[in-house]
């Protein structure tokens, strides 16, 4: 189970905490931002804006992982299935389940649910994004705006992958068990097709860096790791 955690707020009945080790993910992401992404496609702004605009898209990001994990919960809680919480840590985020899902079409919707919340966050901002440019408002707004729209079109992609434990693995899970009414067969499968992704990817990051991509290499890496070491952080969350 994940240790070192610190309450930041309770909301609809959610306890939201921070593991010690998101202060990692946090630092790499605002790095990325403000020495990669955004002085690559927003050239000749100021070092200073580029800091800023990276801090703004990472609480940003993680505010999105927030609601992305209530989708989780609160479908988890219609379905009668008790949340501990909600914690944030190293690889996003987690929430947390006493027990397994009861059937195939429990574990299906509850899965489906985070990467839905992470689409329509996407078209918000994108909606946001537009209008920002119409109002002909300040670069760096446009530009964090836009960045929030497509990472969060990135995470609801990423989270349909079928890694297990993953939201894509879980549902690849649920119609395995679905169809053979096993639900040990379908965790095994899903496993196997799991490590098969994460090699993978952890292999495109590699190659990523090795044509000179450091910071696109490095992410590659890490999510290929997520997928590999999900499990030792998971027991029963979903």
């Amino acid at each position: 189970m994940l240790k070192r955690k610190m309450t930041l707020f309770k909301l609809l009945g959610f306890t939201v905490s921070l593991d010690a080790s998101w202060v990692i993910i946090l630092f790499l992401v605002v790095w990325s931002l403000s020495k990669g992404l955004f002085p690559y496609y927003l050239p000749d702004l100021s070092t200073q804006t580029y800091w800023l605009m990276g801090l703004f898209g990472a609480l940003g990001l993680f505010v999105s992982i927030i609601i992305h994990e209530f989708s989780h919960s609160l479908v988890a809680r219609k379905y009668g299935l008790e949340i501990k919480g909600i914690t944030l840590f190293i690889f996003g985020g987690v929430a947390e389940m006493k027990d397994e899902p009861n059937s195939p079409k429990t574990e299906f919707f509850m899965a489906i649910a985070g990467p839905i919340a992470s689409f329509m966050l996407s078209i918000l901002f994108y909606a946001l994004y537009q209008v920002a440019n119409i109002l002909e408002l300040p670069i760096p707004i446009i530009g964090t705006l836009g960045y929030l729209s497509a990472i969060n079109m990135l995470l609801a992609v990423f989270n349909m992958i079928p890694a297990f434990p993953t939201d894509g693995g879980r549902i690849l899970r649920s119609l395995l068990w679905w169809i053979k009414g096993d639900i040990r067969w379908a965790t095994q499968v899903a496993s196997r097709i799991s490590l098969i992704f994460a090699i993978a990817i952890i292999f495109i990051g590699f190659m990523n860096m090795i044509e000179g991509n450091l910071i696109g290499g490095l992410w590659w890496i890490l999510i290929g790791s997520f997928s590999l070491l999900l499990p030792m952080f998971h027991t029963k969350d979903c």
